[in-house]
Parts: C-alpha cells; sequence; structure tokens
C-alpha cells in the first residue's frame, strides 16, 4: 500500500456524502426563483413542477445505488461507473465534458456568489470579489477535502440559522393570506424581463429544474468514501428525501407570505418576508459558495480518475497526489480552467450546458442499468435492488428534460459527448477492469462473434453456466432434469452428450433431442449430440478436446454418480482431463430418498484453511464455483444459502467467522447464513444443520470414498465441485 492511499482521509455517509449532496441542491434557485416559480404557477403548479424534478433525479438516483452496490467503484463517480460497465471511451466521452461543465459550474457559481454580494455592498469592486471568492475556494480544497467538507458543515449551520428566520416568520404571522385562495393554479404571467408577456408551464419548470440536481455531488467523492457501497445510496437518497420535503414546505410558506404580483416581481422576496432577512442573504452566499466547494473539489476528483486511466494525455501528471493522499495536480488543472473562464466576466451563453450534461450523466447512468438488467449476468447482483421500470424512466425523463430546457443546446451537448467518444475510441485505451461490453456481444453472438473472438478470456463478469451432460443411461437424464435447468437458467446452456456403442437401431440421439427441445420450451438453450464409443470415459473426453477450440465451449462438465458408473476407470479419468482443460466439474449424488427434498436450504463448504484465513484479492481457494452453482439454486428455488465450515484449532474461529463476512460482503450476498464450528469435520458432518444439497469443495485427489460417504452422513443429495479457474463470485 502507497504512502498516499495509507494517509488518506476517508469520509463516512453524512460528511461525504449526505452534506455536499444536500448543499448543492438546496442552491442559489431555492432562495431567489423559488418564490417567482410559486408566483408564475401558483402552489398547485409549483407543487407539481417540484414533485416532477425530483421524480426525474430520484429515479436516476435509484439507478446510481443499484449499480454502486454491484461494483467496486474507485475514484470519479459518475465517470467510474459508466467506465466500469461500459468501458472507458464511454467513460471518457461523459467525463471530459462533465469536467468541463462542472468547472464552469463553479464559475457560474463565484458569480452568483458575486451577485449576492453585490446586493449587499454595491461599492466592491466586482472583479476582486470574484478573485477572493475563488483563492478562497481553491485554497479550501487545495488543502484537503477534509477542510472541505469542515467548510461545508459551517455553511449548513448557516442555512439552517436561515431556514429558522423562516420559521419564525411563519408563527409570527407572515403568512397572512388564507389557505383557500393559495391552492390554485397559476396564471403564468412571465417575468420582469419578457414585460410579463406570458410563460408556459415548461418553461417555468426549465427554470426551476437545475435545483434538482446535483445528486453527483456525493458521488464524485467516492473515491475518498470509507465504504461508498453504502454511503452513496444511503447519503444521496437521504439528500434527496430531505431536499424535496424543504422545497415542497418552502413553496407553501411563500405562497401564504407574499402576493402573486409580490413574487413576480421581487426575486428577494424571502429576504423581505423572512424574520431576520439578512440571515437568508447568508443563506444565498452560503449555498453559493458550498455549491461552488462541491463542484471544485468533485470535478478534480474526475479529472484525477481519468488521469489514473490514461483517458487523457499527460495521464501521469494528472494521477499525481500529495503525501496525503489529495490529487492536487488535477485540482491546480481545474483551478487554471476555473481562473481562465472568470476572466470571461459572462458565460450565460453557455450556462445551459452545465445543467445538460449533469442530465446527459443521469441518461448515462440509467443505460448502464438497462443493459445489466437486459443482459441478465450473474455478476449483475446489486445489494440495492430497483424495479426494472425505474431506469427506464428514469431515462426517458432525463432526455425529455433535456429538450424541455433547451432542444438546440441538448443537440449540441450530445454532439459534443459524441465527438469525444468518437476521439477516445481511437486512441487504443487500456481498460483495467472488466466491463459488460463482453457478455453484451455474447448476447448477440449472431452478429458479434467476430468482435467477442479477440475478448476470448477470463470472463468472469460475463460467466454462465454452460453445461456438458454426458448421458448413456436417458433415465438418470429425465432424473436430473430439473436440477440441471435450476442450474442454467435464464442465461446458461446445456450440451446433452450422449455416449454409446454403434447400433443400427439406436433411439439415444432421439431421445436427447427431444429432451433438448423440453430444456429450450423451459427457458434454456440446449442441444444434443451422440458419439458412438465403446469407452465411455475417451467418449466424453474427446468430445471436451474437440469443443475445447471452439468459441461458446460448456465451461462445466455435469457427472451423474449412479450406482452403475464405474467411479475409477471412467469418471475419475474424465474429471482428470476435465481439470487439465480448464473445466469446472460438478459431481452429483442424488440421495436415493430424499432425493432434493423441499428445496429450502442449500449447504456450501468452507474447507479449513489451516491458520490462512487472511482474506485478500480475488483468490478465496475452490470455493467460486460452488458459491455461484448455489446462487444460481437459491434465485431459481427461492432458497437460503448456508456457508459452513469447521475448524480444527480454536484460534483460527473468529479468524473463520471474519473470512466468511467478508466474502459475503464482497460477494454482495448479505442474506445467506454462516456457521463456523471448532472441532473434527468428520465428527461434526453428521451433525451438520440439514439442507436439501450440501456442495463441497473436491480435492485435486478426486477421493471417491469421501464422495460416497457424503450423501449417506447428511442425509442429504450432494454436489461436489471443482473450479476451472475461470470463475469468480467476487467478479
Amino acid at each position: 500500500m502507497s504512502k498516499a492511499s495509507s494517509t488518506l482521509k476517508k469520509f463516512g455517509t453524512f460528511g461525504g456524502v449526505f452534506t455536499p449532496t444536500l448543499l448543492t441542491i438546496l442552491g442559489v434557485i431555492m432562495y431567489l426563483r423559488l418564490g417567482w416559480v410559486v408566483g408564475n404557477a401558483g402552489l398547485l403548479g409549483a407543487w407539481l413542477i417540484i414533485l416532477i424534478s425530483f421524480v426525474i433525479t430520484l429515479c436516476t438516483a435509484l439507478s446510481m445505488s443499484a449499480i454502486t452496490t454491484n461494483i467496486r467503484i474507485g475514484a470519479g463517480g459518475a465517470y467510474a461507473i459508466v467506465s466500469q460497465a461500459l468501458g472507458l471511451e464511454v467513460g471518457g466521452s461523459l467525463g471530459i465534458p462533465r469536467y468541463i461543465s462542472q468547472a464552469l459550474a463553479v464559475t457560474m457559481y463565484i458569480f452568483g456568489f458575486r451577485e449576492g454580494w453585490m446586493g449587499i455592498f454595491p461599492d466592491h469592486n466586482a472583479f476582486m470579489v470574484d478573485m477572493i471568492v475563488f483563492a478562497s475556494l481553491f485554497t479550501i480544497a487545495y488543502i484537503s477535502a477534509n477542510l472541505a467538507i469542515k467548510t461545508q458543515y459551517l455553511i449548513m449551520g448557516i442555512i439552517i440559522i436561515s431556514f429558522l428566520s423562516i420559521v419564525i416568520a411563519a408563527y409570527d404571522g407572515s403568512m397572512y393570506k388564507p389557505l383557500s385562495n393559495t391552492l390554485s393554479w397559476g396564471s403564468f404571467r412571465g417575468s420582469v424581463e419578457n414585460g410579463f408577456s406570458g410563460s408556459g408551464f415548461w418553461i417555468v419548470f426549465a427554470v426551476f429544474f437545475p435545483a434538482a440536481t446535483g445528486i453527483m455531488a456525493g458521488a464524485n467523492m467516492s473515491g475518498e468514501l470509507k465504504d461508498p457501497k453504502r454511503s452513496i445510496p444511503t447519503g444521496t437518497l437521504w439528500a434527496i428525501g430531505v431536499s424535496f420535503l424543504i422545497y415542497m414546505l418552502l413553496a407553501f410558506w411563500i405562497s401564504r407570505s407574499a402576493s402573486e404580483q409580490e413574487l413576480l416581481t421581487n426575486y428577494y422576496i424571502m429576504v423581505d418576508k423572512a424574520y431576520f432577512g439578512p440571515a437568508i442573504i447568508a443563506g444565498i452566499l452560503g449555498a453559493t459558495f458550498s455549491s461552488a466547494l462541491a463542484s471544485i473539489v468533485g470535478s478534480s476528483r474526475i479529472l484525477y480518475a481519468m488521469g489514473e486511466h490514461k483517458v487523457l494525455p499527460y495521464s501521469k501528471i494528472l494521477s499525481g497526489t500529495s503525501n496525503n493522499g489529495q490529487p492536487r495536480n488535477a485540482m491546480i488543472v481545474t483551478g487554471l480552467l476555473i481562473f481562465f473562464t472568470l476572466l470571461l466576466r459572462n458565460l450565460n451563453a453557455v450556462a445551459p450546458l452545465v445543467t445538460l450534461f449533469f442530465l446527459i450523466t443521469y441518461a448515462m447512468i440509467n443505460i448502464v442499468v438497462i443493459i445489466e438488467q437486459r443482459l441478465g449476468l450473474i455478476s449483475y447482483r446489486p445489494v440495492f435492488k430497483i424495479h426494472k421500470w425505474v431506469p427506464w424512466f428514469g431515462l426517458i425523463s432525463s432526455v425529455f428534460a433535456m429538450f424541455i430546457i433547451n432542444p438546440t443546446v441538448s443537440l449540441i451537448s450530445i454532439a459534443i459527448v459524441l465527438m469525444v467518444y468518437w476521439y477516445l475510441s481511437r486512441q487504443n485505451l487500456e481498460t483495467p477492469f472488466e466491463d459488460v461490453r463482453s457478455g453484451l456481444f455474447v448476447s448477440f453472438a449472431e452478429w458479434a462473434a467476430k468482435h467477442t473472438w479477440g475478448m476470448k478470456q477470463k470472463q468472469q463478469r460475463a460467466w454462465k453456466a454452460n453445461l456438458m451432460v454426458p448421458v448413456r443411461d436417458i433415465n438418470g437424464l429425465r432424473g436430473t432434469f430439473e436440477f440441471l435447468r435450476n442450474i442454467t437458467k435464464p442465461k446458461g446452456s446445456i450440451k446433452l452428450l450422449g455416449i454409446e456403442p454403434f447400433t443400427e437401431n439406436s433411439t439415444l440421439a432421439t431421445q436427447l433431442e427431444e429432451i433438448s427441445a423440453s430444456f429450450r420450451e423451459k427457458g434454456v438453450f440446449s442441444s444434443s449430440t451422440v458419439i458412438h464409443t465403446d469407452q465411455f470415459a475417451n467418449g466424453i473426453n474427446y468430445g471436451s478436446q474437440a469443443l475445447n477450440g471452439a468459441f461458446f465451449r460448456p465451461n462445466i462438465m455435469f457427472l451423474n454418480l449412479q450406482d452403475h458408473d464405474d467411479y475409477e476407470n471412467e469418471l475419475k479419468p474424465v474429471m482428470k482431463e476435465s481439470m487439465r482443460l480448464e473445466i469446472g466439474i460438478l459431481l452429483f449424488n442424488m440421495h436415493t430418498t430424499t432425493l432434493l427434498g423441499q428445496r429450502n436450504t442449500i449447504n456450501v463448504w468452507v474447507s479449513d484453511r489451516r491458520g490462512n484465513w487472511e482474506f485478500g484479492g480475488l483468490d478465496i481457494g475452490n470455493l467460486d464455483l460452488s458459491i455461484l452453482v448455489a446462487y444460481k439454486l437459491k434465485m431459481n428455488w427461492n432458497a437460503n444459502i448456508r456457508l459452513i465450515t469447521v475448524v480444527e484449532n480454536p484460534e483460527d474461529e473468529p479468524h473463520a467467522k471474519a473470512f466468511l463476512e467478508s466474502l459475503k460482503e464482497l460477494a454482495r450476498l448479505p442474506q445467506i447464513l454462516t456457521e463456523v464450528s471448532v472441532g473434527q469435520f468428520k465428527d461434526y458432518v453428521s451433525e451438520a444443520p440439514s439442507a436439501d444439497l450440501n456442495i463441497f469443495g473436491m480435492q485435486d485427489t478426486l477421493p471417491y470414498d469421501f464422495i460416497k460417504t457424503m450423501s449417506q452422513k447428511t442425509h442429504s443429495s450432494c454436489l461436489f465441485v471443482r473450479d476451472s479457474g475461470h470463475e469468480s463470485i467476487l467478479a
């Protein structure tokens, strides 16, 4: 571990996500434009605008919560999410414009701060105010994100005081208008700027909607959170909920505290109606300052993340950090960009780009979740689950909001993203992580096989159970039909390999095709073939060797242990050859009496690691395939999984428990049970908690005595598993 990573300050949910997100949402629009929105739309119209705005951002926040609980998100927030799902080219095409727009947002927040300040001190030099505010922001952010978070606590206190001023005013009698007169639809008269010539509902919505953005402020800190999987969903959703309630209550208060004429003509109406007006002015200054601070900290993290992934020129410099882990090189570049935009003095022409790049980001987050859901890969196991309509609604509403706000600039924004993608796609970027594109290509294999051939490698995120099932006893196959279907459904496949001596009147091929058709009818792709040979083991091995060069080859050998099988001379050679070809092995021994029982519980046995319980890296021993198969059965049976291990040394017990808990967390299987016992395995296995299926890891020696006795000792059907090395439950 580097010195920088070991000294980097990590933040929790409240400081790292909730506070910056809430303060970004509670911005200058709340103080200076909410009254105008209520004056045009009326209270009912304003409430509807607030509701629509927050529903759009809520759907994206839910999608973001789902995806962040399914990946190990690094620095960069939304950029990291999109990059890990769709590749660096797509992530960079979003990250570069988003970084620039977020830096522009800092400049606009500084201009907003200056306008508020000049309202108090009109004689002050505007340019000097901008420079002093910029210097303050840059100094705080440059020193550390920790100081920025502490500064935001102070700003939150100022904003709370401004709210108290409003609450006191309400109790002091500011709400003089009767409730019956306020619950109405507005006349949409327009604004001073257009001479009150009228304004439509969606125009008012376009003015307000930027207030609801900013939900990525906490996600931008993803690289500096203690537990981003928990903090980003929790902090973001709480910030959205709290800010939504505040906006609804403020709209109610201002609608009863001021006339329509006052609301339309006076943007500082909240200052006039609050109990202590200067508190509202302080809130305006605090809101703009906090939004600028969150943006400058977040944008530098995006630039740093792109530098780490070598998306930009001079990436090595951009990814440099200080001794305490702060991305100061990226901060300096961001500061220079903000300084030069400050010299422009007027950013009205590009201001819509900021909001629209936010909306493009929201749309891409929803697209990522839609793709993950549609592919149905086993690697998509978010702890935070959402319904399938949520990302679709988030995507459609984000695009809708873009074209409501400004159709022309929306097209320009999309064109910029596409141009950046075109550029990055020609840079031969090396992705340091696997994304879902391989799974996407495989799903459309008829036309995409030529693209996926170059990615033929360990595809742990796109893993599916593709079984090869040797058959010489058709009745045995019928007995395991549902079990095989439950292992592979919905995206896996089953290759039935018939083995028999050649005869003129054989019906095995016909019978296998009938069963294959039954698998296909029940949602699992299946095919069949027959190899004619007198040697059972040789026939299977020839089939495995022939398919080893195929692109879509079976990755699991499923063997059904029956009484007539010669284990040593038939099954064991098949398993050894499967291990040589890096094919996983499932050896199934069905209990003659209990069969598969009620299919309620699955025990997965973890072997004693004998003092080596330290969890590190992605290598967890011969466990990946066992847990993947258990997870598939859990989903199709609606069953429970229990991880069990027996340790001989009592001192290993706490370490074993910690190992299982870490495995649960990293495998994103929070609902599975764990049990650790101290003693001898052979003594405990007969007394272990009952299950309908017990899954054991298989040793290299493939001992028959162990395999044959486990079904008797556990009084259940047993599955013996050997990894191929191409599976990962942690992917």
